[in-house]
């Protein structure tokens, strides 16, 4: 028998307020280690404010926020981030006046073994790891496959490469947990296969990924698990072919003519 996989994410009884407005209410739900869970539901149904507490930039009112063992609640985005647990934005948050490459590198930069004095100094050691940063940046870029836009401000990339230029920011940071909100909001088909086949790459590497997405062929293919939120409330979790046919969760988000075309 099958061990079964332990949970690298743990949210139990979260709720989120703002002044007298409920966004979520007692949301509890797991992440297992090396799946890929999306979070779907209509527009207001608390799917980024729950983003936005697992990552720091909120406060839950009630509830516990758990990352392999590590309590999540009242720590700072910075500190989340590095535990492994890294997000992604609905809107590029990208240095629109830099390269490719340095947007990589100010991302990396945190990461430099060097001490500020010998940044300063400008011993040896500082230009060997910068050559270091550097070819580390290249190899996150073409992991994500931009590399050929390296040069390129990033200002200048298609949409599509823009949030692949995100993906690769936030892979810089050597996630563990990555939170992915609405990736391929706005890209064409073309953009969103290639952007599924990155997807994959990443899952293969060994990073966890939580999905919030409103491209349901998107979500059904990629994804293991599927929880789907309405009005601040779960509504279902289960596997996407189960999530397609859950009555409550088509009346709510899906719709009457795509259960009549999924069936």
């Amino acid at each position: 028998m099958n061990e079964p996989v332990a949970a690298a994410l743990s949210v139990d009884g979260l709720s989120i307020r703002f002044g007298g407005v409920t966004a979520v209410e007692s949301m509890t739900f797991d992440v297992k280690e090396g799946e890929v869970l999306s979070l779907i539901g209509p527009n207001g149904a608390g799917k980024t404010s729950a983003f936005n507490a697992i990552t720091g930039y909120l406060p839950a009112a009630a509830g516990s926020i758990v990352y392999r063992g590590t309590p999540l609640n009242g720590l700072k985005p910075s500190r989340i981030a590095a535990l492994g647990v890294v997000r992604t934005f609905q809107k590029t948050s990208v240095f629109a006046g830099r390269s490719v490459l340095d947007n990589i590198l100010i991302g990396l930069h945190l990461q430099s073994r060097e001490h500020p004095l010998a940044i300063i100094l400008g011993l040896p050691s500082v230009a060997r790891e910068e050559r270091r940063l550097v070819e580390k940046g290249r190899e996150v870029l073409r992991f994500v496959g931009i590399e050929s836009r390296e040069s390129q401000l990033a200002s200048s990339l298609a949409y599509g490469e823009l949030r692949l230029l995100e993906v690769a920011v936030a892979l810089a940071a050597r996630p563990t947990l990555l939170l992915l909100d609405e990736p391929v909001a706005g890209m064409n088909s073309t953009e969103t296969a290639s952007f599924m086949e990155t997807l994959g790459r990443i899952r293969a590497s060994g990073v966890t990924i939580l999905l919030v997405e409103h491209d349901m062929k998107m979500v059904m293919r990629i994804s293991d698990r599927v929880v789907c939120l309405n009005q601040g409330r779960i509504i279902a979790d289960g596997p996407p072919a189960e999530i397609q046919r859950h009555p409550e969760v088509i009346r709510a988000y899906l719709g009457e003519r795509h259960a009549r075309v999924e069936g």
